[in-house]
């Protein structure tokens, strides 16, 4: 797929997510673009060496450390990119999975588009 399209598929799911939480705030489809162009150079770059780095816990839990690296990406993102706001470690936890979630079904819809 494009990755023009997969930021704009991003774009719309951080859209959706903002606007099913009460605690997650973007100002508009422009930041939520830069959103997602940094949430996937964040993922690309800093994901891994977190995950390198916490490798003792994450085993410990079961993997689910993970969800608090998702959590922390989207924190450090949010204080970043003016015009979002999170406003916490639960609301980023939840957009985090929210996220995953709608990403997931926009790109299957866009699959089958595409048969």
């Amino acid at each position: 797929m494009n990755v023009l399209v997969k930021i704009l598929l991003s774009s719309v799911a951080v859209i959706i997510a903002s606007y099913l939480l009460p605690g997650v705030y973007i100002d508009d489809f422009i930041t939520a673009v830069i959103i997602a162009v940094l949430l996937s150079l964040l993922n690309a770059t800093v994901k891994p060496l977190l995950v390198i780095l916490t490798i003792p816990i994450t085993v410990v839990t079961f993997g689910l450390f993970l969800l608090v690296i998702n959590a922390l990406i989207i924190l450090i993102t949010s204080s970043i990119v003016p015009g979002f706001q999170v406003d916490g470690f639960w609301w980023a936890l939840i957009f985090s999975l929210l996220l995953s979630l709608i990403n997931a079904l926009l790109t299957d819809l866009s699959k089958d588009n595409q048969k």
